[in-house]
Order: C-alpha cells, then structure tokens, then sequence
C-alpha cells in the first residue's frame, strides 16, 4: 500500500481533462518512482472533510502518512524532498530550484490565468496581454541559452513550468520557439506519459461511472 495519496476529482468535464493539477504529483511520483494511490472528492457535491483538507474545495492534495498538504506547488516542494529525482541536493541546484518552482506560480501562472480569465467575457482588448507577453519574453530569453531551467537537469522546476506553458490557449497567445522546444522536450518524457494517461482513464471512469449513475 503507498503512503502516498493523491486526492483528485472523480469526474470534469471534457475541457479540463489532461490539465487538471493533480497531474503535477502523478508526474513527479513517476518521475521519481514514488509509489502513490489517487483517490476521488466529488466534483459536484464536495464534502465537509475535502474542505477541511483542502479550505477551498479545489485539488490536488497530497496525504503522505499524517501530513495532507494542498497547493499543487507545495505538494511538489514536498515530493521533492524525497528523490533526487525531483530537486538536486546541492544547495545551489536546490536554490535554484525553489526560484523557479516560485517563479512558474507567480510570475507566469499567475498572469497567464488572469488573462485566460479576463478573456471568457471576450473584451475587444484583454488589458493583460501586454504583462503575460512580457512575461513570455524574458523565459523564452533564458530558455533560448539553456535545456532546463535549475542545477543543469530536469527539475520540478520544469516539471511545473511545462504544465504552466502547456495550456493550449495560452500557447496559442503568441508562441515563441524556445518555449514551445521546452514544452515538448518535457511533455516527451515517459513520466509525463504515464501521468497523462492515468489521469485521463481516471476520468474516462468517471464518466462512465456518472452515466450508469444516471440510468
């Protein structure tokens, strides 16, 4: 039995599938070897005790033993803490990797979201654009002279920024040929592979199992 669970919803709708958060564990559980279960929160009647592990309804979440932690990046902080896999044990190449791990949540997804959602009400001009282009530029900057983006090698850095990069809309924005070689060297490792595909049987069985629900 793992010790570690991994708590997702047990159905969304087709849209989101593949881009659902708890795919960054699964990633960094494959990536490192880590064994892990996944269990289902509702996604239509959440409970009393999902809220009192995660405050604000959402996933993933992360049980290891008595810890629960929320917050994808945490929960990669956390993970990475138990493989070298996930995060170098020299304090430069683990500094370095905190930085981007911060940077991906705050300096791109951050702005790439607002934009995505100032955008569903279809605004002749999205006022954030220029921020999530400058945003853009800089990391295609620094991706055009290296691989990866902390202590040399793939990192949850990476791991996290790729999945930030990934979301079809946002690529689709103004693409920029070092992050596009980024996202696809990343997204071709098998790891990804095997999370991607688990996710998405995961939510395939949803359905299936709304529709017999249903009859």
């Amino acid at each position: 039995m793992a010790d570690l669970t991994i708590w997702t919803y047990d159905w969304v709708p087709e849209g989101p599938r593949g881009f659902v958060r708890d795919l960054r564990l699964r990633w960094a559980c494959e990536e490192a070897g880590l064994p892990y279960s996944v269990k289902s929160v509702k996604f239509d009647d959440r409970s009393p005790e999902h809220y009192a592990r995660q405050p604000f309804g959402q996933v993933p979440v992360l049980q290891d033993g008595d810890i629960t932690l929320f917050e994808s990046g945490a929960c990669l902080l956390h993970l990475a803490q138990k493989s070298p896999a996930l995060m170098p044990t020299d304090p430069k190449g683990a500094a370095e990797t905190l930085e981007w791990v911060i940077a991906a949540l705050n300096s791109v997804e951050l702005v790439s979201v607002s934009w995505w959602f100032v955008g569903l009400s279809d605004p002749a001009e999205n006022p954030l654009e220029s921020w999530l282009l400058q945003r853009l530029n800089h990391l295609d900057a620094v991706l055009a002279n290296r691989e990866w983006l902390a202590g040399g090698r793939f990192t949850i850095a990476d791991l996290l920024m790729a999945d930030v990069l990934r979301v079809p809309k946002f690529r689709q924005f103004n693409p920029h040929p070092s992050l596009e070689a980024y996202v696809a060297l990343a997204t071709s490792r098998p790891a990804f592979k095997r999370a991607y595909d688990a996710q998405m049987a995961h939510f395939a069985a949803g359905s299936i199992a709304r529709d017999k629900a249903s009859l």
